[in-house]
């Protein structure tokens, strides 16, 4: 089981980098990027999963341009060789480790990506993320985040999209550890208390002179169990801004968000005001394998050598009725109002509310925004 990896200084276990530290089928290791020229004509989403104890690896590209959101999935068994990154014909290639990277897909189902990533801003370590249900650990994670632009090219059937890094730019995470992938376990006795719901937002931002990280996840009653925002300077200064107050903006009659405004506070007190607005929604439980997705679920054994390519009508009453069973990710768009400046910025606006949350009035998994 060894593999290139144990030649470097990097074990923090006596056995091999390949032997996760826990034996919990659920581990994983994972990374996502997103990418948009803030138009809100397109939104590419893709991901790279290593599930050792599933002994799976998988990929997947999401790309939506007006009412067609495109699924490309990606699955094999796993391989020792972590330096290399791939997935059949997806690759990920570090080129300079937290600042830059490259990622490639040859022509799959019509699609293909060749695209460089070069962080604007430093990465940023966020706050371990740990819940439990009853006694057993459902998500122990780390993670880390970036802002940055992108260069390259997309490809779609034939069309090339030329990938301009003054205007493309997005953000990226890497995160390792415990949460629900694979297939479904058995239930054993049902959750007490039951699951009621979640309520989630996710904000990176990058802005002219900082960009911001901001994570928040509330119970049904609005109590948080996480809360993180930072701010990171040209400089490589982490600002941490307080405790956020939040009102998201909802289509009536629907639980997607429209925009969200978030005041914050600056290191010497000053408030800090970001009105966010979507540009363009994507349901990542809609093909991209998150949770609630029918169609692909991170982890889940394929078969070795395992492509497909999934189409969806974003204006089908079916898939639209499926918005409020998981999160979307925007193209955000983001004002930054701080004392008599303000600065435009763009860069990912992600949230879901899931079943109850009583803040946002929502009783039940089927109320929706007056």
């Amino acid at each position: 089981m060894l593999g290139p990896m144990d030649e470097f200084p990097v074990h923090q276990l006596p056995h091999p980098i390949a032997w996760p530290g826990s034996s919990d089928r659920n581990f994983y290791d994972r990374s996502y990027f997103n990418a948009h020229d803030r138009t809100g004509n397109i939104f590419l989403i893709s991901g790279i999963g290593y599930y050792p104890n599933l002994g799976v690896k998988d990929a997947f590209v999401l790309v939506r341009r007006g009412d067609v959101q495109t699924a490309v999935h990606l699955s094999d068994a796993i391989d020792q060789d972590r330096l290399n990154q791939n997935v059949l014909n997806y690759r990920v290639e570090v080129i300079h480790p937290l600042h830059s990277l490259r990622i490639m897909m040859d022509e799959t189902d019509g699609v293909a990506l060749d695209l460089t990533w070069n962080g604007l801003f430093d990465v940023v370590q966020e706050q371990r993320h740990f819940l439990r249900t009853g006694t057993r650990i459902t998500l122990d994670a780390q993670r880390f985040a970036q802002l940055g632009s992108w260069s390259g090219h997309i490809g779609i059937d034939g069309e090339e999209i030329t990938v301009d890094p003054s205007v493309w730019i997005g953000s990226r995470d890497r995160s390792w550890g415990i949460r629900p992938i694979g297939e479904a376990e058995p239930a054993g006795r049902p959750a007490d208390p039951p699951f009621e719901g979640m309520w989630w937002l996710y904000v990176p931002m990058a802005f002219d002179d900082f960009s911001i990280v901001l994570i928040i996840q509330e119970e049904p009653s609005g109590f948080r169990s996480l809360n993180d925002v930072t701010r990171i300077w040209k400089d490589g200064r982490v600002e941490q801004m307080g405790w956020p107050r939040v009102k998201i903006h909802y289509t009536s009659g629907t639980r997607i968000p429209t925009g969200a405004t978030i005041e914050a506070t600056a290191q010497d007190g000053t408030p800090v005001r970001f009105d966010v607005e979507s540009k363009l929604p994507v349901p990542i439980h809609v093909g991209g394998g998150y949770g609630g997705d029918s169609d692909w679920i991170h982890g889940m054994w394929k078969g070795e050598k395992f492509t497909e390519r999934l189409t969806y009508d974003m204006t089908d009453p079916a898939i639209i009725g499926r918005a409020a069973f998981g999160v979307i990710d925007h193209v955000g768009r983001a004002v930054c109002t701080e004392g008599a400046t303000t600065s435009e910025g763009w860069g990912l606006f992600e949230h879901g509310a899931l079943g109850r949350h009583d803040p946002s009035g929502f009783a039940d998994w089927l109320t929706v925004a007056p």
